[in-house]
């Protein structure tokens, strides 16, 4: 298994749908910022918001057992291998996600419970 670089590329607001349905003075996600990276394995990073993990993992999931070496979605959707751009679920004020396969392999650091 190999770790997954997550990159924030864009925190986003549509300002629609917060007028009619956000609380007031909803903005951008204040819980991660542009630029700001994370590796990724098996297990959620540290610092990353837990639903934005639960909307990416798969990608994730599938980036660190290999799936760098072809193109999603039969190459209609990026045309990159070992690339996914995916967002979290927030319909208000999404954010914007590039995960790359590394090279780097991932070590487990825990022992399972049985």
């Amino acid at each position: 298994m190999k770790k997954v670089k997550i990159t924030v590329l864009k925190t986003t607001l549509d300002k629609e749908l917060a007028e009619q349905y956000g609380a007031p003075g909803l903005k951008a996600c204040p819980m991660l910022k542009e630029g700001q990276t994370f590796l990724a394995d098996y297990a959620k990073p540290e610092g990353l918001c837990d639903e934005a993990w639960k909307a990416i993992y798969q990608y994730a999931f599938a980036l660190a057992h290999g799936a760098e070496k072809g193109l999603f979605y039969y190459g209609d959707w990026i045309r990159k291998p070992g690339v996914a751009i995916c967002s979290c679920n927030d319909g208000l004020r999404p954010v914007i996600f590039k995960l790359e396969a590394t090279d780097e392999d991932s070590v487990m650091d825990y022992s399972p419970v049985r």
